[in-house]
């Protein structure tokens, strides 16, 4: 009988052996050129087993975590060497926009204002990549990319905002840990959800594993959720979003004759006084406004974002943005973009109250899937056969059980980070044409932290010409590599 069960645990142990996830890496050599210099690199492609503590199993398994890690070549002394990692958002995309966008060192070929050009695409070598600076490791969180649960496990475990920021804060320390990088000057990149995930994490990092960063930069921030989700009561992203609509009209050149003839920064200050002054008041008096003065905010309305006085009307001077993307060139039978409103698109119905489809994300859908499939196996040798999640579903079922009957703030979590250690720096870039973290609506969060007088020098800002991917149109790629190599500078 002895001698069978041994047999059996043999057995069992020689199929929980098969069964384990193993650990993957592809490791290559590369050169890049930036700024005139050549830069040799090399690409660490692979995975990551993320494990948690089980009283009878020990380290139990619990999802592979896919990520790419440049780390530059003939650095002499690493704990000098800043290490910066980065996500985008979603939340469920994958870290392949600003991978391949902004921070690598090979970027998506595209005109200068950010068009796609007909397939087969391709990629070139990156100027304006942040390596010169940084070693960069890029991160797709569980269910993106090729990061899955191990076998056994179920993926919506890792779907929440708190189970998102502990896993991906599990990837940070094992990584650190492995690759000796605790003494590494070390920084955060996260663009849209990514900024709520690296608020979440500003502080878990430091109350959990006392990692203490240098700083955190924001691409496209949203941490206070109430600035930018219109519903019956909210009155806030109404205010916040307007300037976007003036700036997003009078690109398009839809403002009358006056507005259009002034430059686009000049024209914002004006309309952010209005938003902050007469229109707060009046949507703040709701039904008591006085008829004459309701009919000149609305009148003011028409001017900055070139609709028709009877639309906004209509609307009870409160416009939603995915009602603006279809009615601001409904007459040309276009509609404009949400993460770019620089891009517009074509409707099979003109009259239909929201668009199709948002033109600025199929403008970047194709080009940055086909190169990354291609990239990942040819340059980089990481061969898996899993499909690449460019950009998933999870946000329609993301866990925001802790946040039920109230909006997601990250802010404080931010706020208390930077209090606990003073010398943590934030930069935050904004799109003047980004409609889903609108720039007026993330001054509004940083002007709300009710940060220490003593901290406020640590935050700074940039403002760029293009939208959500602000990266894609190359002036401001330009202008955001010299803003970011600034902001490392400082930082350490």
């Amino acid at each position: 009988m002895a001698k069978k069960k041994k047999n059996r645990d043999t057995s069992q142990k020689r199929k929980n052996a098969i069964l384990a996830p193993k650990e993957e890496v592809a490791t290559t050599q590369h050169t890049v050129i930036i700024g005139g210099q050549e830069i040799a690199y090399t690409v660490t492609a692979g995975t990551l087993i993320l494990k948690a503590e089980d009283e009878k199993k020990g380290m139990k398994p619990k999802a592979s975590v896919f990520y790419i890690a440049y780390t530059r070549d003939g650095v002499e002394d690493v704990s000098r060497r800043p290490v910066t990692f980065s996500f985008n958002g979603g939340p469920g995309s994958s870290s392949v926009w600003m991978h391949l966008g902004m921070l690598g060192p090979r970027r998506v070929l595209s005109d200068e204002d950010g068009y796609a050009p007909p397939p087969p695409y391709k990629l070139v070598n990156n100027e304006f990549s942040l390596l010169d600076k940084t070693d960069l490791v890029f991160i797709d969180p569980v269910s993106t990319g090729y990061s899955r649960p191990v076998p056994g496990e179920e993926a919506k475990q890792f779907h929440s905002i708190e189970k998102d920021v502990e896993s991906v804060g599990e990837f940070i320390r094992l990584y650190t840990t492995r690759f000796q990088r605790w003494g590494s000057p070390k920084f955060l990149i996260g663009e849209s959800y990514g900024t709520t995930r690296a608020a979440g994490l500003s502080g878990y990092l430091q109350n959990k594993y006392g990692m203490y960063l240098n700083g955190i930069m924001l691409i496209s921030s949203i941490l206070n959720f109430q600035t930018a989700l219109f519903g019956i009561g909210n009155d806030l992203p109404y205010i916040l979003f307007l300037p976007t609509y003036a700036a997003t009209a009078w690109y398009h050149q839809q403002l009358p004759d006056d507005l259009q003839q002034r430059n686009l920064r000049n024209l914002l200050d004006e309309v952010e006084v209005f938003a902050l002054s007469d229109y707060t008041l009046a949507l703040m008096q709701g039904a008591t406004l006085p008829i004459e003065e309701k009919m000149a905010i609305v009148s003011k309305l028409a001017r900055y974002t070139g609709l028709t006085e009877s639309y906004v009307e209509q609307t009870n001077m409160r416009i939603n943005i995915f009602r603006f993307v279809k009615e601001l060139l409904r007459g040309q039978r276009r509609t404009v973009g949400r993460l770019d409103s620089r891009f517009t698109g074509i409707d099979r119905d003109a009259a239909g109250e929201e668009f199709e489809v948002d033109p600025s994300y199929t403008n970047i859908q194709g080009i940055y899937t086909a190169t990354f499939n291609d990239y990942v196996r040819t340059e980089l040798a990481f061969e898996n056969d899993l499909s690449y999640e460019i950009l998933t579903g999870l946000h329609e079922t993301w866990d925001y059980s802790k946040y039920q009957n109230q909006y997601v703030n990250v802010a404080e979590t931010l706020r208390a980070a930077m209090a606990q250690n003073p010398a943590l720096k934030i930069f935050v870039a904004n799109g003047y044409y980004d409609f889903a973290t609108p720039y007026f609506a993330t001054e509004y969060t940083f002007n709300h932290l009710e940060l220490d007088e003593r901290l406020q020098g640590n935050i700074s800002m940039g403002h760029y010409e293009a939208g959500h991917m602000m990266y894609i149109h190359l002036p401001s790629l330009a202008r955001i590599k010299e803003d970011l190599v600034e902001f490392i500078n400082t930082a350490i």
